[in-house]
């Protein structure tokens, strides 16, 4: 099947290496052949941290934030490199307190505005926010202790406001407040009803866990068993986020099938996650001095080496359908004060860019499968 794949994307990798910002139009790559057992992607998305190193601090130039992001909604041929953008993060605790301070205004950083917003969905790509991220854990505990049903109601309103969903990021990896998070997700749910349809954007509510079952395993173990059952969804899908590097091939592979496969042995135990239910994530940005073939090569990437799999990985327990909803990519724009950026000239219409053409990544983002 890989050779019969590589055969398929000739022309997309050989167009690869001339993507640039300023690359001219490029012939959409042959459809990629699958096996029967296989599924097409349904998201391909990228957490984008703005100029700031994910704070968002002030009210983004659209002209510089064009230059620094035109990757994202053309990857060459004027079709979007990616169908969702993420943006990260707000601070729990500011949302829930509707702090104003030099970063934020009613607990929302400044740049998140309806012009960043517009400028991707006027391009048919959703738009969610995450709130939380490793930076506001201890925040997350504050506000989840203090009212986490109005935290969840101001979550709604923020998504109504903008037009967006909103992404759950609780990074508290050895007593999460569990308790309180059912609280945020019921008062979110009683403002934005469950919709499998995805026609309103704001019911769009998603979970980041780890890269797989052994980190976050609290919250791993309750999303999957009580938000993530494809007989009863709660959540719409999770993120299996990064690991603290960049993972081989074999490792991004074992890491993702952990969560499909569950650990009966753990106690309580973590149920499989079906496939459907959730994404793989890959670095394109790793906070060092170099490109990494994820944003510029597609022919050395990851999201090209793992394809094959991603489209074909069974459910083992739960779900009836193969393949992981697709991937998810940290991080845009400016994810770390150190190391480069995914402005000119590192953008990644070579990786990721090529990646949404080689897999055909429906524009808009289509109705998720369920099962």
């Amino acid at each position: 099947m890989r050779a019969a794949r590589y055969r398929t994307r000739l022309l997309s990798l050989a167009a690869a290496a001339a993507l640039t910002a300023a690359a001219g139009a490029l012939a959409p790559a042959a459809t990629p052949a699958r096996a029967a057992t296989a599924t097409p992607l349904q998201v391909y998305g990228a957490w984008l941290c703005g100029n700031d190193a994910c704070t968002w601090g002030s009210v983004r130039d659209m002209t510089d934030f064009d230059t620094a992001n035109h990757w994202l909604i053309d990857r060459g041929d004027g079709t979007p490199s990616v169908n969702l953008v993420v943006l990260s993060f707000v601070d729990p605790l500011k949302l829930l307190d509707g702090t104003t301070d030099a970063t934020d205004t009613d607990g929302v950083p400044n740049g998140m505005t309806s012009a960043v917003v517009d400028y991707f969905t006027s391009h048919q790509i959703r738009v969610m926010l995450s709130v939380g991220g490793i930076t506001y854990t201890s925040d997350w505990d504050s506000a989840l202790a203090q009212n986490p049903a109005l935290l969840g109601q101001k979550a709604a309103a923020l998504a109504t406001k903008l037009g967006t969903g909103i992404e759950i990021d609780y990074e508290n990896s050895s007593s999460p407040n569990l308790t309180g998070l059912q609280s945020f997700v019921s008062a979110y749910r009683a403002a934005h009803p469950y919709d499998a349809t995805g026609a309103d954007p704001a019911a769009r509510l998603t979970i980041d866990l780890a890269a797989g079952d052994r980190w976050l395993i609290g919250i791993d173990q309750y999303a999957t068993a009580n938000w993530l059952t494809p007989g009863n969804p709660v959540l719409d899908y999770a993120n299996a986020m990064v690991p603290s590097k960049q993972p081989s091939t074999s490792t991004a592979e074992s890491n993702w099938q952990e969560h499909i496969d569950g650990k009966p042995n753990y106690s309580p135990a973590i149920p499989p996650l079906a496939p459907a239910k959730f994404t793989g994530s890959v670095y394109i940005d790793d906070g060092n001095n170099q490109p990494l073939p994820e944003c510029t090569d597609f022919a050395s990437s990851l999201e090209d080496s793992t394809g094959s799999w991603v489209e074909s990985a069974a459910p083992n327990g739960a779900g009836t359908t193969p393949g992981l909803l697709g991937y998810m990519f940290w991080a845009a724009e400016k994810p770390s004060t150190r190391g480069i950026t995914t402005d000119p000239p590192n953008s990644c219409q070579g990786g990721v860019g090529v990646g949404s053409s080689t897999y055909s990544v429906p524009l808009p983002m289509p109705p998720l499968r369920q099962q």
